[in-house]
């Protein structure tokens, strides 16, 4: 019996490699926000939605999530009083996103929870090392891998629970 070998590499295995810490990164971000009870997407709309005046559907595009999703993330935080939607000031046809006072407040508190979150997962690396992961991933996200490429059937994302 003959057993074939797999094909030697020739680069590093980069989609496992993100793969794997987007997802533990992930699910710690889910447990710390948690405890707030908030989910990484709720955070998500809080923050763009405090940048400036926003709809459901750019805050959708600008959060990556879903049209279905982002409808009932939208309602979770009316129903914490943590946004609310409003006509827009800019055009009396169009609603925004607007955070309330409360959710100002937790969203400052999510940020913090979120800085920690990052500073814990980089914190085994030297300084160096971590300055040239950060810049070198930015790199990455601005140029080659900045949006997804075509494709003859659609790429599942992975599945992100509450982010």
């Amino acid at each position: 019996m003959t057993t074939k070998s797999a094909p030697s590499r020739a680069e590093p295995d980069l989609s496992y490699l993100l793969d794997h810490t987007s997802h533990v990164l992930r699910t710690r971000m889910t447990a710390a926000l948690a405890e707030i009870d908030l989910t990484p997407r709720m955070h998500c709309v809080l923050l763009h939605a405090l940048e400036q005046e926003r709809t459901q559907i750019q805050l959708a595009e600008l959060g990556d999530i879903d049209k279905t999703t982002m409808v009932v993330t939208v309602d979770a935080l009316e129903k914490l009083g943590y946004a609310e939607r409003r006509p827009s000031s800019r055009d009396r046809r169009a609603r925004i996103i607007a955070v309330t006072e409360r959710g100002a407040e937790i969203a400052a508190r999510s940020q913090q929870i979120v800085d920690e979150v990052h500073r814990a997962a980089l914190s085994s690396l030297p300084d160096q090392e971590r300055e040239v992961l950060t810049r070198a991933l930015n790199r990455l996200v601005s140029g080659p891998l900045n949006a997804p490429a075509p494709a003859p059937t659609p790429v599942r994302r992975a599945r992100q629970r509450s982010t």
